[in-house]
Order: structure tokens, then C-alpha cells, then sequence
């Protein structure tokens, strides 16, 4: 099959994507990121959970987070391979490319380190230059480790699994939506980073800047290196590590 102008040859429409023109594709694509973007799946999740007895209000409890959060990473994991598949590709080569998990895993752990010198780096900055991005004294999540151990672990277990895992594999699906037919991989680095930073408002105006930044990190590692294996790794370790840090801190 020859290469279609305009697409890389590893963005020819395989499986149902064949004949499609570029503007389905572009709304096909518009559409997986909309679905795979966490709001429908959490929102129905929530509606469900609910309506078997669960309440959200005035806020949610730790077991309530626990349990979204845990639900809504297999339910969009399971999409995302559903949805690639569909598309007759391969959910290996979107994850893993043809680097050995292992080094992967390292190169992640080395990069740790610096993720916190970012954050440090980026808050210290807005602390200077606009203090009044700090609207959010206590951080509302860290709140939810200060209540012993056990907490500690089950939001920990929260951040490894739906931070570290869920959001790299989420960020390496939409990246790929975007950098093939919806404006490149620096327009999905800059969108899908935007609303991760907009997604931890809660968090602070400043927390939420420099979520976002780690956000952009994360998504050029993977542009870079085609394995969600080593941001996973950071990204999990990070969290893991910030979790400790409350835990452990002053009550």
C-alpha cells in the first residue's frame, strides 16, 4: 500500500479506518479524546456509585476516591484497547515501542529527581513572581493521607495506579489522536497538558501551573522515547514519594 500525503506511514488508516476521509478521521479522533479523556467514564462511574449509596458531598471520602478512581482506570484502560484495536493497531507498539521495559523502568527512576526539581523550580518561581496563584493553603487530596497509615497506603495505591499507570497510558493515546490527525504532538502537548494542570485546580492555581508543566515533561519523554514506561515509572514514583512526604509530615 503506498504512503497517504500528508500522514506518516505509520498513521495509514488501517482496519475500519480505511477510505475514511481526513475529516471523519479528524472526528473519529476528536471523538476517542473526548471519550478517553476521564470526564465521561468518571462521571458515569460517580452516577453509578451514587446511586448505590455513595456520597460526594461536601466531599468525597477517601474509600469514595479509592473506588473511582481504581473503576475508572480499568474502564478506560479497557477503551483505549478496545478503541486501538478497532483501529487495527497494536496496543504493544502504542505502550512499549521496541524498548526493552527494564532500561525503560530505570531511565524512569532517574528521572524522579529532576521531576521534583522542576515542581520545586516552578512553585518557588510562582511564589515570587505572582504569590497569589497560592489560593489553596492545605492541598484537599494531601488531606486525605494524614489520617493514619492505612490511608496513607490506599491513596498511595490511588496515586501509583491512576497516576502513575492510567494518566501515562491516557497521555500516550491522545497524543497519538493528536499528533496524527488533530493539529500534531505540539498541539497535544500543549492541550492535553493544559487540562492536566486544569484537572488539579483544586489543588491551587500554582499547583495547578506546575502540574501542568509535569504534564508537558511526561508527554515530550514519551514523543521522545515511544515507551510509556519510563514517565510511568517517574510519574509513579513521584507520586508515591509525595505521598510519603504528607504521611510523614507535621499534623
Amino acid at each position: 500500500m503506498a504512503d497517504e500525503p500528508g500522514l506518516p506511514s505509520d498513521a495509514i488508516p488501517l482496519g475500519p479506518d480505511v477510505g475514511a476521509s481526513p475529516g471523519q478521521r479528524r472526528a473519529v479522533a476528536i471523538l476517542e479524546v473526548l471519550l478517553c479523556s476521564s470526564v465521561p467514564t468518571q462521571l458515569s462511574i460517580g452516577k453509578f456509585m451514587q446511586a448505590a449509596g455513595w456520597s460526594f458531598e461536601p466531599a468525597p471520602s477517601l474509600s469514595a476516591v479509592v473506588i473511582l478512581s481504581i473503576a475508572d482506570t480499568v474502564v478506560l484502560i479497557a477503551l483505549m484497547i478496545l478503541l486501538t484495536r478497532a483501529h487495527g493497531e497494536s496496543v504493544r507498539a502504542l505502550w512499549l515501542g521496541d524498548r526493552r521495559p527494564l532500561r525503560e523502568a530505570v531511565v524512569g527512576l532517574l528521572m524522579v529527581p529532576l521531576i521534583f526539581l522542576l515542581v520545586g523550580f516552578v512553585m518557588a518561581a510562582l511564589m515570587r513572581l505572582i504569590p497569589g496563584l497560592h489560593n489553596v493553603p492545605t492541598n484537599p487530596l494531601e488531606q486525605l493521607a494524614t489520617g493514619g497509615p492505612e490511608d496513607a497506603v490506599l491513596l498511595g495505591i490511588v496515586a501509583i495506579v491512576a497516576g502513575g499507570v492510567r494518566e501515562e497510558l491516557q497521555r500516550a493515546f491522545l497524543l497519538q489522536r493528536f499528533e496524527r490527525h488533530l493539529g500534531g504532538a505540539t498541539a497535544g502537548v500543549i492541550v492535553l497538558s493544559t487540562a492536566f494542570g486544569l484537572g488539579h485546580y483544586i489543588q491551587g492555581w500554582d499547583a495547578a501551573i506546575a502540574t501542568g508543566a509535569l504534564g508537558a515533561f511526561w508527554a515530550i519523554v514519551y514523543l521522545r522515547r515511544r515507551s510509556t514506561v519510563a514517565p510511568m515509572v517517574s510519574h509513579a514514583g513521584f507520586n508515591a514519594l509525595e505521598v510519603l512526604r504528607v504521611a510523614l509530615g507535621p499534623r
